[in-house]
């Protein structure tokens, strides 16, 4: 039954809270093929309505943070949180001024997700349950394998992964591209024949190199998936590397989509075989299911890309998905400061269908060390 407001309509928003917390990386330093990091920030939002609380998050620079309590927080407070389209179509509409990507893109994700497992907490059903799952799993790959290892860590991660029944892997390629083809050998030999290796270049490539290094790397090491061999705004570079790449390759892009429009002209190119989305960036929840419908419209699979805790309920609704991606950061750092926390079996999660909403509670002790 939803919990309704003393009118006798649905519970307004009545509260926002904002949080963000820097988490030191696991190393040193860790980085891809064309940026590098030593710590992550997470961005948390907090709704609350008719005696319920509802949490949504990205991760971006705190800036974000001040972004949704400065100019998205006018726009919920006192809204249904029923009608989440209305509200979402609403705070587009209010940072037209400010620009629609990256931070506002970002902040505008928070808060959608916050919306929508409020939505579900105020009917005290899983998420997955209020948007209607198609699969009881969804299937990962482990994800990692940093620039910054060196080879005994490399093999280290993603042998780990494919010892606890992970089928896939996926690793990061283009900070020396000289190294390259001896790191993916490397990769290969730790996890046997029989786990699929994916390579992440982050569009360190040029068109030439990355068909080159396509054809080194399916040669010598069998790789399933390049993605981002160029940059993911190169439309026709991507469509070039999908027509010759070898054949059991496929390339995937739109991990940095920020709105609908964006993940349209990637398929309208025909720049992928797979369309990747994160809720954190795409305007949250709503902007991912809109993907999804996409993906639907050209006959292309979705994959999720990192936040697995956010985004688990949303693959098991998604007709299209093919797996989520379990990112080492993300899932470090959710262990760390959620409770809810679902483990992998076997290279698969399962919602836990017992917990309302996304089933997380921000771990407030031991999230508060890392505030700022």
């Amino acid at each position: 039954m939803v919990r309704r407001g003393r009118q006798g309509g649905e519970a307004p928003v009545e509260a926002l809270e904002v949080s963000a917390f820097r988490i030191p990386t696991a190393t040193p330093v860790e980085s891809d093929g064309t940026a590098e990091w030593r710590f992550t920030t997470l961005v948390v939002v907090e709704l609350r309505a008719g005696g319920a609380s509802g949490l949504g998050y990205t991760y971006a620079d705190r800036a974000t943070a001040h972004f949704v309590q400065e100019v998205l927080r006018p726009h919920v407070i006192g809204r249904d949180p029923m009608v989440v389209p209305a509200v979402a179509r609403e705070l587009l509409v209010a940072v037209r001024n400010h620009g629609r990507e990256g931070v506002a893109a970002m902040a505008i994700s928070a808060v959608d997700v916050a919306l929508w497992d409020l939505k579900a907490r105020l009917f005290g059903v899983p998420l997955a349950t209020l948007l209607g799952p198609v699969r009881d799993a969804v299937d990962l790959y482990g994800s990692g394998g940093f620039t910054s290892y060196t080879l005994p860590e490399l093999e280290a991660q993603l042998g780990g992964w494919a010892a606890q029944g992970f089928r896939r892997v996926k690793m990061k390629v283009g900070r020396d591209p000289s190294a390259d083809p001896e790191r993916v050998r490397a990769a290969r030999r730790a996890i046997g024949g029989d786990v699929e290796l994916f390579v992440d270049a982050n569009g360190a490539y040029d068109r030439k190199r990355a068909l080159r290094l396509a054809e080194t790397f399916a040669a010598d090491a069998d790789v399933r998936w390049f993605e981002e061999p160029v940059s993911s705004d190169d439309r026709e570079g991507l469509r070039l590397l999908r027509d010759r790449a070898p054949a059991q390759m496929e390339i995937a892009a739109g991990e940095y989509g920020y709105h609908p429009q964006y993940f349209r002209t990637l398929l309208e190119a025909g720049a992928v075989d797979v369309l990747m989305a994160d809720a954190t960036r795409c305007l949250g929840i709503s902007g991912f299911l809109t993907a999804g419908a996409l993906c639907d419209a050209f006959g292309v699979p979705l994959s999720a890309h990192c936040a697995p805790m956010l985004h688990l309920s949303l693959g098991a609704c998604a007709p299209r998905l093919r797996h989520l991606e379990y990112f080492f950061d993300h899932a470090r750092i959710e262990a760390l400061v959620f409770d809810g926390f679902v483990e992998p079996r076997g290279g698969v999660l399962r919602p836990d269908r017992t917990r309302p909403g996304l089933g997380l509670e921000l771990k407030r002790k031991d999230a508060e060390r890392y505030a700022v």
